[in-house]
């Protein structure tokens, strides 16, 4: 059995693991650590308020860090080469997405004090901008990071987290995204989410084994493709409630009075109502003790189709790499996040490292991943 944490390439051992031999600056120190997550069910549907099931992944994003003697947060971000300062008493907004300070004003509102400023370093082996939540993951770091370095640490559970991270990283900036980033990355493993009508969380209970991410390495447009996406089925329900008194989006079949739509925004609806009861069969499936390893591929491949086909989230690069991951043996493969670039994923329990060498061999960079636990508190 090769170990997952070396990957042989032709040009040598590439260590996926580099932080446990990275110089840590701070002799005294609090360490955080989080899952990325990739979406098998769900993928565009949890900002309708229909569930997802994801699954927190064995990249992961670390917050380390001590605090000062005074009010100063300096944030070391060596990854991408940048540090950020601010002091404790000014959190206004200074530019869009201010996580660190929009986490630190959340946390103040759930009642937590901070005397002293801190200082720490962010490293992430998620793959950035590319759709398996870095940004969550270090939102999640930091909510729990904060946790523990308030004047009164407070042990908040991990599904605590991510709804202060969803509050931080969403809802205060009003952005498009819904629930199943800051969820699955806090809470890890194989999960359900549920958001309506009533909010709920379920670990599946299946053990996947291998998969492969594939990195297409080119950048992605989030905000503009989750906003195309929602806004314009947001318009189409809007369009059918006039004619369908008590449309549901979470019980509707296409027996409906269609009048309203055109053929495309009726494609469209088509499209959610199958991913919706895609994940619900995939769901009862994944509950059981011993699945169908090639029958949830075969759902992964038939997931991604719709995305591609019907909501158009796919490109050249991410269809080249699926292509060859399935051609080598992959049981099923989908993109990954909003789309439009960033990465895909190849199911394979089997051969994961033949998958790796397809997906490179187009041009993409490959991670063998599993599931991995939530978002903890190392130190």
């Amino acid at each position: 059995c090769r170990p997952v944490v070396i990957w042989e390439y032709p040009g040598g051992n590439v260590d996926l693991f580099p932080w446990d031999r990275q110089f840590i600056w701070f002799d005294k120190n609090m360490e955080v650590n989080t899952p990325g997550r990739i979406c098998l069910f769900g993928e565009h549907q949890d900002y309708l308020g229909l569930p997802v099931i994801a699954m927190g992944i064995s990249l992961r994003a670390k917050v380390i860090g001590e605090k000062r003697k005074d009010q100063e947060i300096i944030i070391h971000k060596p990854d991408i080469g940048e540090t950020e300062r601010f002091q404790l008493e000014d959190l206004s907004y200074s530019k869009p997405r201010d996580y660190f300070k929009s986490g630190l004003r959340v946390c103040k509102r759930e009642g937590l004090s901070f005397s002293n400023g801190f200082e720490c370093e962010i490293r992430s082996e998620i793959p950035i901008k590319a759709g398996a939540s870095s940004s969550s993951a270090i939102v999640v770091s930091w909510i729990n990071f904060l946790s523990q370095m308030a004047d009164q640490p407070l042990k908040w559970n991990n599904k605590k987290i991510g709804e202060l991270a969803y509050l931080a990283e969403v809802l205060e900036f009003e952005e498009p995204g819904g629930m199943m980033d800051q969820y699955a990355t806090a809470m890890g493993n194989l999960v359900y989410v549920e958001s309506g009508p009533d909010f709920f969380t379920q670990t599946l209970k299946a053990s996947l084994g291998n998969f492969v991410l594939g990195d297409s390495l080119d950048q992605k447009d989030t905000l503009h493709v989750l906003s195309n996406c929602r806004d314009m089925r947001l318009d189409i329900f809007n369009k059918l409630r006039p004619a369908n008194v008590g449309f549901d989006l979470h019980s509707c079949d296409l027996d409906l009075d269609l009048s309203a739509l055109t053929e495309v925004e009726i494609s469209k609806l088509k499209c959610t109502i199958e991913n919706r009861d895609l994940l619900r069969t995939a769901r009862s499936e994944l509950n059981k003790d011993d699945i169908d390893h090639e029958l949830i591929g075969a759902m992964l491949n038939k997931h991604h189709s719709i995305l591609r086909d019907d909501l158009n989230v796919s490109t050249d690069k991410i269809e080249a790499m699926i292509n060859a991951a399935n051609n080598v043996g992959a049981f099923g493969c989908k993109i990954n996040g909003s789309g439009g670039g960033g990465c895909m994923f190849a199911y394979a329990p089997e051969d994961p490292w033949s998958v790796a060498d397809a997906i490179e061999s187009v041009g993409g960079k490959a991670f063998l991943i599993n599931a991995d636990e939530g978002t903890k508190i190392l130190s």
